[in-house]
């Protein structure tokens, strides 16, 4: 048997990690400042975070949600403080498409309604319904299409309005944040327009937080930004540094129901040794302080670059667009430079490291990009 080839990948073989590096097999050492898609929040194999889960692994790794878990209760009570959202309810599941299916799911269960608002470049998930709520037709199946999704432009206030008259609006769903469609920063007054659009007309404001949350943003929430409260927030990468596990966070006026949703493996003890370690962290080394202040030094930085034609984003999630003709640096950061980014498209160079990055961590890769913009 072979691997269903469905990923273009570097050759590249990561043998070792710690922090914001990485070393190949070879010894080779590089900087990550992708984190394997915003996934490693608080750095690569924190020892906090390994001890957390060894401990726990020899104790009890597995048991299914028919039985009570101390852990999963302990995990909603720090995250309701560090969010601070302790009003709120979680449910635990695996992944972030999991997260968005089954908070819309939840919206369409509170009001009966069917339509979905999202927006024009909007990535979600790739499960049933997170698919078809994502812009991209590349990846949705025939058995994926549904007429209860509605595309809007992003940002346009009056077609927001216009499709909370012509439809029956269950759930509005938005990235604070859009990842995967360029580091496209949703605008305070948007986020307040869909706050007061889905209060006036009974509809479930879903902030998909899946890789803009847990304080990548240099708030818990990229949408806390606007002062705003979601009903449901939906959460998953950086969760749990590596170890999988999703989420939802789901405010109080949803009543839940044996079997309106559930999950096999959703909160098992390993996936909350691994979530408590995160937030543990996260509290301890100040790290969504410190995401807000190293992605705005690097932010800085980045503006004065002759050659940028924008840079885009809000704490360590950074995204910088460059000219066409320039679509090859990050290729040459990585093979140049030893350096880990991402894309958006090939020229949006996407930043999404360990919020734990350092300024001189920052000022390496400024130092690199300074090179490849100079040539």
């Amino acid at each position: 048997m072979k691997l269903f080839d469905v990923y273009p990948i570097n050759d590249i073989i990561i043998e070792k990690a710690l922090g914001s590096n990485v070393w190949d097999d070879k010894g080779t050492q590089y900087l990550d400042l992708y984190g394997g898609h915003a996934v490693i929040s608080i750095g690569h194999t924190h020892p906090h975070y390994v001890k957390r889960l060894t401990d726990q692994l020899h104790k009890v790794g597995f048991y299914s949600n028919s039985v009570k878990m101390p852990l999963q209760e302990q995990l909603a009570t720090m995250l309701g403080k560090v969010s601070g959202k302790e009003d709120y309810q979680l449910f635990l599941c695996n992944s972030g498409a999991e997260a968005n299916e089954n908070a819309l799911k939840l919206a369409s269960f509170y009001n009966g309604k069917k339509k979905i608002i999202a927006f024009r470049k909007a990535f979600h998930g790739r499960t049933s319904l997170a698919v078809a709520a994502t812009d991209n037709p590349k990846i949705v199946a025939p058995v994926n299409e549904t007429d209860n999704v509605v595309f809007l432009p992003w940002e346009d206030e009056a077609a927001l309005e216009q499709a909370f008259q012509q439809y029956e609006v269950s759930s509005v769903i938005i990235e604070g944040i859009q990842g995967v469609g360029g580091i496209n920063v949703a605008s305070e007054s948007f986020l307040r327009t869909i706050r007061t659009l889905c209060d006036q007309h009974n509809a479930v404001f879903i902030a998909d937080s899946v890789q803009c949350g847990y304080g990548r943003s240099g708030k818990f929430y990229s949408h806390d930004h606007a002062g705003v409260q979601a009903d449901i927030y939906s959460m998953a990468k950086g969760m749990g540094n590596g170890f999988p596990i999703g989420a939802i966070s789901i405010a109080p006026k949803f009543q839940p129901v044996y079997g309106m949703l559930g999950t096999t493996f959703g909160g098992n003890h390993l996936a909350c040794a691994a979530a408590l370690a995160v937030l543990e962290v996260i509290q301890e080394e100040k790290l969504v302080e410190n995401a807000a202040a190293v992605g705005a030094y690097l932010m800085e930085q980045l503006r004065t670059f002759d050659k940028v034609i924008e840079v885009r984003g809000r704490g360590l999630m950074i995204g910088i667009e460059l000219p066409a003709e320039l679509a090859h640096v990050r290729k040459e950061l990585l093979h140049t430079h030893k350096i880990f980014t991402g894309e958006a498209k090939p020229n949006v160079i996407r930043l999404l490291p360990s919020l734990a990055l350092t300024k001189a961590h920052a000022d390496e890769f400024l130092a690199a990009f300074r090179k490849e913009l100079s040539k």
